[in-house]
């Protein structure tokens, strides 16, 4: 196979440690994220945390030096509500406050603190770098995007003041590669994340394809009765949560793109 291909096996019926065996680097990026939060937060919380030790554990016992996982700034950023001042990897969410946040945040909480909490305990050489993406954009279909898809069909009835920090998802791959092989990044967390963005934001980059009024918050909360998607976010109406990337940036030399590009490419892959 050529150099810089990925190899692909099927390890049906093998063990996950003879998988891993011989691999320098392990890159865990699954996690549940539906688009509407499901009634039982364990649904999404459990497989979050279990996955990631099984992850952890598989790579320790197979040899492998490195460990990346994708965590979110849901990790960061909520539990405590919105503010102006942007968070950085210093800050963490606050799983117990629910009122901030659905089942997906406080799974993404409880699954990295339980990975760096793991990693003290193992006292092992395995290293463990965890990247915390904002809401992520680029050339795919996901749950991450149902928003781009939703604005440029007008299926929604207006503008919510919904907004997060965009990163586009070929600059969150580029981090994981960085943070994989650079000696630097051992043991640490990054944000990755560009400028925050409302949802009035986003429609400006597309205003020829989505409504052109923005909902007052009670218009947004009588829509949430009848549309489950938005009624599952309805916590983060009006909250502001802007994150930096600086350490990154200056650490790592990531340069992502801007948010206007991100949108942009999300809606060509969508059209």
């Amino acid at each position: 196979m050529p150099p810089g291909r990925p190899e692909c096996h099927d390890a049906r019926g093998a063990s996950p440690v003879w998988a891993a065996t011989g691999c320098t680097y392990g890159l865990h990026i699954a996690s549940p994220f539906p688009s509407v939060s499901p009634k039982n937060d364990a649904e999404l919380v459990q497989p979050a945390r279990n996955g990631t030790l099984w992850v952890l554990a598989t790579a320790r016992e197979a040899g492998v030096r490195r460990v990346v996982m994708t965590s979110s700034t849901a990790a960061v950023a909520y539990g405590r509500g919105g503010r102006e001042k942007p968070f950085t990897e210093a800050d963490w969410s606050d799983e117990t406050n629910r009122s901030d946040q659905s089942g997906y945040e406080r799974s993404k909480t409880i699954a990295e603190r339980a990975a760096w909490t793991w990693m003290e305990q193992q006292g092992h050489a395995l290293e463990l770098v965890t990247i915390c993406p904002g809401a992520v954009l680029g050339p795919d279909r996901s749950a991450s995007i149902d928003i781009i898809a939703r604005l440029l069909e007008g299926s929604l009835p207006g503008l919510a003041r919904f907004g997060w920090p965009l990163v586009d998802v070929r600059d969150v791959a580029a981090l994981h590669l960085l943070a994989m092989t650079d000696p630097r990044a051992a043991g640490q967390r990054y944000l990755a994340a560009g400028d925050f963005a409302w949802m009035s934001d986003i429609a400006g980059v597309l205003r020829e394809r989505v409504p052109r009024r923005t909902q007052p918050s009670p218009l947004v909360r009588a829509s949430g009765l009848v549309d489950r998607a938005v009624r599952s976010r309805l916590y983060e109406l009006g909250k502001h949560r802007a994150v930096t990337a600086e350490k990154a940036r200056l650490e790592l030399g990531w340069t992502p793109r801007s948010n206007e590009d991100a949108i942009v490419a999300t809606a060509q892959s969508l059209a």
